[in-house]
């Protein structure tokens, strides 16, 4: 389970199963974990979301968070979240079915201790500003790339007293620690699950794709001053 946020803080949960109650569980430790109150949750059609036990949760939540839904058959109405199933779960954990109970704690430790951190801290994203028509083409311009980490700082709606426990908690972090933590959590993890061979190989793939994010992990650190706002064509 992914959560997009704003384009800010993203944290991650897995869940045994679509059971109503451990996702409404799940949802419990993602709000616990973000750095400001939710406001509101829209998710897409699934039985997973779409239930009472969820409902009544939101109903009975003393902040009053909004429930919405996408709409049916609009796949689109998520793009952002459905985006971020593919850079923040597959790409680490694959494609195979996991049907070891066991694996859920060592897959949330990864997620809470070390990819979210990764992600959040070092990891820029670029924000669509502007996309126009010209002629056939469509051109697109992006803001200046920043880390969601950054994108906090920068908001008007994060408390002076949480921004400063989030920079005391990047000066404390090291991209390559992490990275390495990641890598040895991932070798213990699927030691206990069989994968398929093309599954093996999207992690193969998803590996390099790791060590070569970790050479800029450094540029990373200060984006703004890296990176430009670009404009593409397509």
């Amino acid at each position: 389970m992914s959560l997009e946020v704003s384009g800010c803080i993203r944290p991650l949960q897995a869940t045994w199963s679509k059971g109503a109650t451990g996702v409404v569980t799940q949802i419990k430790a993602i709000e616990q974990a973000l750095p400001f109150s939710l406001k509101g949750f829209d998710c897409d059609n699934g039985s997973e979301f779409l239930n009472y036990h969820l409902l009544r949760y939101f109903q009975e939540h003393p902040e009053g968070i909004q429930f919405t839904r996408s709409r049916p058959y609009k796949k689109n109405d998520n793009a952002h979240v459905e985006q971020k199933n593919w850079t923040h779960v597959r790409q680490l954990f694959g494609y195979d079915r996991f049907d070891d109970k066991s694996l859920i704690n060592k897959m949330n430790g990864l997620y809470e201790k070390e990819w979210s951190l990764f992600q959040n801290y070092f990891c820029p994203t670029m924000k669509l500003k502007e996309k126009t028509r010209k002629n056939s083409r469509y051109q697109k311009k992006y803001f200046t790339p920043q880390t969601p980490y950054q994108r906090l700082l920068d908001s008007n709606h994060i408390d002076e007293k949480t921004k400063v426990k989030l920079k005391t908690q990047y000066k404390l972090l090291d991209p390559f620690q992490l990275k390495a933590r990641i890598e040895r959590k991932l070798k213990a993890i699927f030691k206990l699950v069989s994968v398929t061979q093309d599954v093996r190989l999207r992690i193969w793939l998803s590996a390099t794709f790791y060590y070569e994010s970790t050479r800029f992990a450094k540029i990373c650190r200060n984006p703004g001053k890296n990176f430009q706002a670009e404009t593409i064509q397509s």
